[in-house]
């Protein structure tokens, strides 16, 4: 039997028999369902009506398997709907839902072979004509489903035209010159890889899996079904045991995943060549390895991480889109493990003279509300408030916190932490699904630090970040400058093993776990930072700004709303931060700012993709519009080089930089010469003095409420 003959015949058994009985040594999905959906109506934080929800539940689960329209038609979904669209509540109570899943799986799956085919039959003998002015969806997730099978080939066809374009382009870039295969050869072979993907999630396990996360997600996005393999993959991450490339990743709802943010230290930062705001399009696991590279278009979180992560040491290839607007290029890295001592707080002391003298502000680095439940060596509260005592040795005028990237943790730890700057005030209020609302006060009796502050923030600051970020701003004890927004993520989650509900006698490998929102968080005002976030006091030019997510851009998001403010809420003078003169001060040098001119630009250009949604089809307009992009990246680069020289030696005459670390402060070191590697990568010459345009705005800012601080004394 030959390879092809084998896939076809593995195909042919998934499609007649999804539904294959389970090893009698594992749970049942049926009753896993039926117990994750009692979990849901009895214990989620938004109490919805669960008898009105199944036709949520099919659209999810629908979404999941086919998120860019083109498998589906509009009769398979009519028909999903007369005969589950209001029933399918019921079968999961019923233990009795998987049938329905297997009905869907099975229809995807022939959909999906129908289409593959299609694409080898186009891609044997090409016959595509590209000098026609023909225009497609860049994404047709709002678009309409096909409306019978005709219709849908129309489509897909499309579909297969433009992928065969932009490989013709991909190839014709230097850094994929040397390839020898053909572009409809490699297509091909993605095809191929996709169905067998296909048939691989098609099986009992997984199709279940697909089935139930589809149903929790259906509550809000970060309600979770968890099986086996996502709770190893948890707790490693807990751990610290992950190997990868050092990035925080995102879904995006338009088709790619998202860079969020770059490990310190990881395979990414110290390589380059990813930067936040990236657009991931394709993922080769093993670069020039066995495996084909996967096209990770609306693919899960969960699954692109898998791709990403693998052997310390080993090859891996991502094919990105740049978060300017830029072209695509192809980064390879070998996979590895981000330092421990990177992703815990640093420091440093940022000396800047100027006419009237030196002001000495302090810096500290937070990538994480870390803490070691179990052995309590680790603390990111008493780890900076060490930080903070070094750099008072240093008679600071101010101090700046640097929360960006910095996606959360523990809420012990953001209760303590807002405390070395409030004293003993109210951090947040806690409030469950049935009402009952807590206020965590911090502990501490004064504050450590009282002098001026700011804390800087962007779209990767979530949860703890969002719950110190809020706490400060609304008791008017710092300014918060950054992007337009943090990320919104005000809820708290808790992980309930299905296996311990099911029936004393059933079978109870496999069953998984329901990740479960059961709390909101709330600012000591009373308004939550759930969806919205945190609005920054000064707002600048972010680099994906165009295109770059939050909590808010997620289906089934919970909204913002607010409470009563916390009792003993009582914050300090508003005029005291001098927001319209700082603000003022802030808009006339961002707005002199070329890179954030750039950053203005790239982002309008974006927004502008965005709204039209359109991609030509044409290879001459698609060349002339790489050759533009990349005359514009080398005029910019070309600028940079001049000015960064000058602000390098601007910089050597007015800035003294020393950083700090914990192993500093445990060794007794003095403060070292040289400044922490800047938290926004880019291609081309580094930021000047490690500092990119946020971070050297920020310390404007710190030195200007510092400046009028002192004014008032």
């Amino acid at each position: 039997m030959t390879p092809r003959t084998r896939i076809l015949a593995l195909f042919c058994v998934a499609l007649a028999c999804p539904s294959a009985a389970a090893p009698t040594d594992q749970a049942d999905p049926d009753e896993v369902g039926k117990w994750m959906a009692i979990a849901l109506q009895n214990g989620h934080f938004s109490r919805l009506p669960f008898s009105k929800l199944s036709p949520r539940f099919l659209d999810s689960y629908l979404k999941s398997l086919d998120p860019g329209k083109v498998y589906f038609t509009r009769e398979d979904i009519g028909r999903f709907e007369r005969d589950y669209g209001d029933t399918l509540d019921d079968l999961l109570m019923k233990g009795d839902c998987m049938r329905a899943a297997e009905e869907i799986s099975r229809t995807f799956v022939a959909r999906v072979d129908a289409r593959i085919a299609e694409a080898e039959r186009l891609l044997a003998e090409p016959d595509f004509d590209f000098s026609l002015q023909e225009i497609i969806p860049a994404s047709r997730k709002d678009a309409a489903w096909p409306k019978d099978e005709a219709e849908a080939m129309t489509i897909w066809q499309q579909e297969v035209k433009e992928s065969l374009l932009a490989e013709i382009l991909r190839r014709e870039q230097p850094a994929a010159q040397s390839e020898t295969d053909s572009p409809e050869a490699k297509l091909a072979a993605r095809y191929r890889r996709l169905r067998a993907d296909v048939v691989a999630d098609s099986s009992p396990d997984k199709m279940a899996a697909g089935f139930l996360r589809a149903i929790a997600r259906s509550f809000d996005p970060h309600t979770q079904y968890m099986s086996e393999r996502d709770m190893e993959l948890f707790n490693e991450e807990m751990r610290n045991e992950l190997n990868g490339i050092g990035v925080s990743i995102q879904a995006d709802p338009g088709g790619p995943t998202v860079i969020r943010g770059i490990f310190p230290k990881g395979p990414a930062d110290l390589l380059g060549g990813l930067h936040a705001g990236d657009r991931v399009m394709e993922i080769d696991p093993d670069s020039e390895g066995p495996r084909e590279p996967v096209e990770i278009l609306f693919m899960s979180s969960a699954r692109v991480s898998e791709l990403i992560r693998g052997k310390a040491g080993t090859p891996v290839s991502l094919k990105v889109a740049g978060a300017d607007g830029g072209g695509m290029t192809e980064v390879s890295l070998l996979r590895g493990q981000v330092p421990v001592e990177e992703s815990l707080a640093s420091a440093q002391l940022i000396r800047v003279k100027d006419a009237g003298g030196e002001r000495r502000l302090g810096y500290i680095l937070l990538p994480g509300f870390y803490r070691d439940f179990e052995k309590e060596q680790t603390s990111c509260s008493r780890d900076v408030e060490e930080l903070i005592l070094r750099l008072k040795q240093e008679r600071i005028d101010g101090l700046l916190i640097d929360l960006r990237g910095n996606g959360g943790g523990s809420l012990a730890e953001a209760q303590r932490m807002t405390g070395l700057f409030t004293g003993k005030a109210p951090v947040t209020q806690v409030k469950d699904g049935f009402g009952k609302t807590i206020i965590l006060d911090s502990t501490f009796p004064e504050p450590l630090f009282d002098g001026p502050l700011v804390v800087l923030t962007d779209r990767g600051s979530a949860s703890a970040s969002e719950i110190f970020a809020g706490a400060l701003q609304d008791d008017n004890r710092a300014v918060i400058v950054g992007k337009a927004a943090t990320f919104g993520k005000g809820t708290v989650q808790t992980i309930k093993d299905l296996g311990e509900s099911l029936p004393f006698f059933s079978p109870r490998k496999g069953a998984g776990a329901l990740r479960l929102t059961v709390q909101k968080f709330y600012r000591p005002s009373g308004l939550s930072t759930q969806n919205r976030g945190v609005i920054p006091d000064i707002v600048l030019p972010g680099l994906a700004d165009g295109h770059e997510m939050g909590e808010g851009d997620l289906d089934h998001a919970l909204g913002q709303d607010r409470i009563a403010p916390a009792h003993g809420f009582r914050p300090l003078e508003r005029a005291g931060l001098f927001l319209p003169e700082i603000t003022g001060k802030s808009a006339a040098r961002v707005a002199a700012d070329q890179d954030f001119a750039y950053l203005r630009e790239d982002a309008a250009r974006m927004k502008q993709r965005l709204a039209a949604n359109q991609v030509s089809m044409n290879l001459d307009e698609r060349r002339k519009e790489m050759a533009q992009e990349s005359a514009t990246a080398r005029q910019r680069e070309e600028e940079r080089r001049g000015r960064f020289g000058r602000m390098a030696e601007e910089d050597g005459a007015k800035l003294a930089i020393h950083r700090l670390t914990l192993a500093d402060l445990k060794s007794g070191a003095g403060l070292q010469v040289g400044a922490i590697a800047a938290r926004e990568k880019r291609p081309g010459p580094a930021w000047p003095s490690g500092l990119d345009p946020w971070k050297r705005e920020a310390m404007a800012v710190l030195g200007d409420l510092v400046e009028a601080t002192q004014r008032e004394i």
